[in-house]
């Protein structure tokens, strides 16, 4: 058993970063300066005087370099990769702390990370192997590489536009998670890796945030494959370097909508990380890796080899809380203890033959005695002496030996027979000797034998095809037989056929026709322009001819406008009768019009205009004049106002003079001009409407009739 080793690395300070604000410092023992450091040393967030101090396998300060982690943490695991041991190496820690330039580094040699370093280390190992045994040992290397964005698991090996939207998904195998569909790829030498690992990061998920120009929005995790071929004898060892996205406080990073959305990704499978470390810190019986497709890659604590954390720590104290969570994260993981086992070897070769002797050559193997311990002596002399007193069977008990001659006819069997070999005495005195195969029955030799001549093999053939065919004839048979149509029919449904679907494409474009005039019709309507609405349904009653409600529309609709001409007619009449009269006197009797009540009476029997007629009741007071000067008009029905509007049109205008006033407001209600209209006293904008309208719809109906 082995613990996870973890190391710690304090990133540099950042030119943003000023040097009093660097809180986090690499000691040694007793809080002393060391060339090998091992402690990191971080004041208290609540106390400055107060500080924690946190131990671990090794700690790099600022000046570190990629070669010395490199040498030191890393190196030593490639000797066990080739011995057949899993490697598991990943980068911890908040974002912006350098997790990718520990894992990736940069393009010159100096800055090149663990992943390139660890695998020139391995074509260096491969060859070396390969020249020291001759030729007679043989390695491979397989690639691949893949991220989990947003819990989801895609190929960074192939192209985005190859993506599903569900990812890839995972399997467990022999107690190791795989991830199906995944593409691995052979890589021969180590400029073959560095283009195919640019290439693919092209594909891994980064942006950037306030504290990171270059965020990775993703868990990287590349894994090679290295396989030793000796002769027949395979060993494949796995190692995998995953760089994880650090963890945000989304109040620092600034980040957007969908920056959001990958943020929370990444904070739920870390602290679902979190949870697995301290379900396994305290012993517990369930672990929730699958909780997450990160911790159920990484496994911790399931894996069965070396594994290395590489703790990233920021030194500003814009980071204080982040670091001292980090720290007891890491604190917590190196106590988690791995078997380290190594993966067997995987013998190439044909499997062991199996006997296929027919019949008596065939030989059983002979079972072993019992006779090692006491009880199994003990039992099987008790199993005897009851043997003993056992009365004869009265069925037949199978047996290897063939039956003895002084078998009854009835099936009984000599009570002196061996009892049963499943029941096989203990005795000291017991030899081993072969079991005698089974009774052999000559029909079985015979089937077995494959005696079978040409000819009976070539009847059985023609038996079994005769059977069929008759089997098929009287299917046919039983189906009842379909007449055959001449070309002459088939040409006439096929031009029928043709006609009916013509004439429904017809009717429905007549349909849609038809349907749009009605539709317009309902406009016109709203609108109140009668006429237009009378024309879209005569338009529209060529497409439903036989519709009654459509002519019954129509109907009232004409009667409807005859009565409004014929009505227009009688008032202009009368307006000349009353031409001589005295204008003002006109003008009070118009205004006083209410004291005579008019009711139309309207018989539905006939559809003549004269079948309007006009009944007066006249008050009996005696004040009033005679009703020469006196016009009689039609009630008309409340709220039509377009309808009182256009019989105020159809009157001739009194001759009463006009005042400076009148003509002002008769100007302004004849601009049509709504603002105008509204700025007059006691006409709102509901009034206003309703004189435009009715002006409007008086120039609709009979030309040109301002109020003037």
């Amino acid at each position: 058993m082995g613990g996870i080793r973890v190391v710690a690395r304090i990133r540099p300070q950042q030119t943003s970063e000023l040097q009093k604000d660097c809180i986090v410092s690499a000691t040694g023992p007793g809080g002393e300066p060391s060339s090998q450091p091992t402690f990191v040393r971080i004041p208290s967030f609540k106390n400055e005087n107060e500080s924690f101090s946190f131990q671990f396998s090794g700690v790099y300060d600022q000046a570190s370099t990629q070669q010395a982690i490199f040498d030191n943490e890393i190196t030593p695991t490639i000797k066990h990769l080739f011995n057949g041991f899993d490697v598991t190496i990943f980068a911890y820690g908040v974002t912006g702390t350098g997790k990718t330039h520990t894992m990736r580094g940069g393009k010159s040699l100096a800055e090149r990370g663990i992943i390139p370093r660890l695998l020139s280390s391995t074509y260096r190992r491969c060859r070396k192997i390969e020249k020291d045994s001759g030729g007679a040992t043989s390695v491979g290397i397989t690639l691949s590489y893949y991220e989990i964005y947003n819990d989801k698991v895609f190929d960074l090996l192939e192209a985005p536009e190859k993506r599903t939207m569900s990812g890839l998904h995972l399997r467990d195998n022999g107690g190791k998670t795989v991830v199906v569909g995944l593409t691995e790829r052979p890589c021969e030498s180590l400029k073959e890796f560095e283009k195919m690992y640019d290439e693919a990061n092209v594909n891994r998920s980064t942006s950037a945030t306030k504290l990171n120009a270059h965020s990775s929005r993703s868990h990287a995790i590349l894994c090679f494959k290295v396989t030793m071929t000796t002769g027949d004898e395979v060993r494949v060892s796995t190692a995998s370097a995953i760089d994880l996205a650090g963890s945000e406080d989304n109040r620092r990073t600034d980040n957007g909508k969908e920056r959001l959305i990958e943020s929370a990704s990444i904070n739920k499978s870390l602290f679902v990380l979190a949870k697995c470390v301290e379900a396994i810190s305290q012993n517990q019986a369930r672990i929730p890796y699958r909780e997450s497709k990160m911790t159920r890659i990484l496994s911790l604590g399931q894996n069965n080899g070396l594994t290395v954390m590489i703790l990233n720590l920021a030194p500003g104290r814009s980071y204080h809380l982040d670091t001292i969570s980090s720290l007891n994260f890491a604190n917590r993981t190196k106590k988690i203890e791995i078997r380290e086992l190594e993966n067997e070897p995987i013998t190439k070769g044909c499997s062991r033959a199996v006997p296929t002797l027919p019949g008596s050559s065939m030989h059983r193997q002979p079972l072993r005695p019992l006779t090692s311990t006491t009880h199994n002596t003990a039992m099987g002399a008790k199993a005897s002496a009851k043997q003993e007193d056992r009365p004869a069977k009265l069925f037949s008990v199978y047996s290897d030996r063939p039956k003895n001659a002084s078998m009854v006819s009835h099936g009984l069997k000599d009570t002196a027979r061996r009892s049963s070999p499943l029941k096989r005495p203990s005795e000291a005195g017991w030899s081993v000797f072969d079991r005698p195969p089974k009774r052999h029955s000559p029909e079985r030799g015979r089937r077995r034998s494959g005696a079978m001549s040409k000819k009976a093999i070539e009847d059985m053939i023609e038996k079994k095809v005769t059977d069929i065919l008759a089997t098929r004839v009287m299917d046919h048979s039983s189906a009842a037989p379909v007449p055959e149509i001449s070309e002459d029919v088939q040409r006439r449904l096929d031009l029928l056929e043709k006609k009916i679907d013509g004439h429904n494409d017809a009717h429905n474009d007549a349909r849609e026709q038809g349907l749009t005039f009605l539709l317009m019709a309902k406009q016109h309507a709203v609108r109140g322009e009668y006429k237009s609405e009378l024309r879209m349904f005569l338009l529209a009653r060529d497409y439903f001819p036989n519709n009654a409600k459509l002519a019954l529309k129509i109907e009232r609709l004409q009667r409807k406008l005859q009565g409004k001409d014929h009505t227009r007619h009688g008032r202009a009449e009368t307006d000349d009768d009353s031409d001589s009269e005295e204008p003002v006197r006109q003008c009070a009797k118009v205004a006083d019009s209410n004291d005579k009540k008019v009711r139309l009476k309207y018989d539905g029997r006939s559809g003549n205009d004269d079948e309007y007629q006009a009944e007066v009741e006249e008050d009996t007071d005696e004040g009033y004049d005679s009703g020469d000067s006196f016009r009689y008009r039609p009630k008309k029905a409340k709220g039509s106002r377009k309808a009182a509007a256009s019989s105020m049109c159809t009157e001739e205008r009194p001759t009463c003079p006009e005042s400076p006033r009148t003509k002002q407001l008769l100007s302004i209600i004849n601009s049509r001009d709504m603002n105008k209209i509204k700025s007059l006293q006691g006409v709102g904008s509901k009034k206003a409407e309703a004189m435009v309208e009715a002006l409007c719809g008086g120039e609709e109906g009979d030309g040109s009739c301002p109020v003037v």
